[in-house]
């Protein structure tokens, strides 16, 4: 395969910024994920619109992250790594909270971060080969979103169960779909191509 060919189809300049506007908001979202649970099982698992705010700043920051980091010409290796880690602690405490208070199954949660730890040690595999970190891929982008609508469903709408099974099933293909798509990625990365 050449080594010319750039998996992510275009050439990004890729900053070692650590301080950039977009790493401050992926670094905010793993905070808001504390005050949430906090204030959901102190207030007797009642939604507030403190909760409902906090969980659409969650969501938001995940898509202002990126446009900002594009919009400032920042794209950095740091953001690569610390949107993605952002993402996959929030999602840990959140859904670590809800198998906790029994509104998703511990065997989806298990599977959730089994896959998390295996594409994280594929990453950081290689970063070590390579010396820089992959972005992410479409199919895992669109995993994380029906994950969350997943997780929220169960939270605002705890009794809609017909959602829950239609929304944890696409959860878990996606999941599956996302895993093999990163493992295909990881192994033409790992043979030479390029990527930003």
């Amino acid at each position: 395969m050449s080594k010319s060919f750039n998996i992510d189809q275009q050439d990004v300049d890729v900053k070692q910024d650590l301080i950039t506007w977009s790493n401050f908001i992926s670094f905010t979202r793993i905070l808001v994920a504390f005050p949430v649970v906090y204030l959901h099982y102190y207030n007797g698992q009642q939604i507030t619109w403190l909760i409902t705010v906090l969980v659409l700043y969650g969501i938001i920051s995940d898509y202002l992250d990126g446009y900002v980091a594009r919009l400032t010409n920042q794209v950095s290796e740091w953001g690569k790594i610390l949107d993605p880690v952002a993402d996959k602690i929030c999602a840990f405490i959140l859904f670590f909270y809800a198998v906790y208070i029994d509104i998703i199954p511990l065997w989806f949660f298990i599977i959730e971060i089994a896959r998390d730890a295996f594409i994280m040690v594929g990453s950081l595999y290689i970063q070590r080969l390579r010396g820089k970190v992959a972005m992410a891929v479409m199919s895992g982008k669109i995993s994380v979103n029906v994950l969350g609508l997943y997780w929220l469903s169960v939270f605002f709408y705890p009794d809609a169960y017909a959602a829950h099974n239609m929304l944890m099933g696409a959860s878990l293909a996606l999941m599956f779909f996302s895993f093999f798509d990163y493992l295909h990625r990881f192994d033409l990365i790992r043979k030479g191509v390029e990527f930003n």
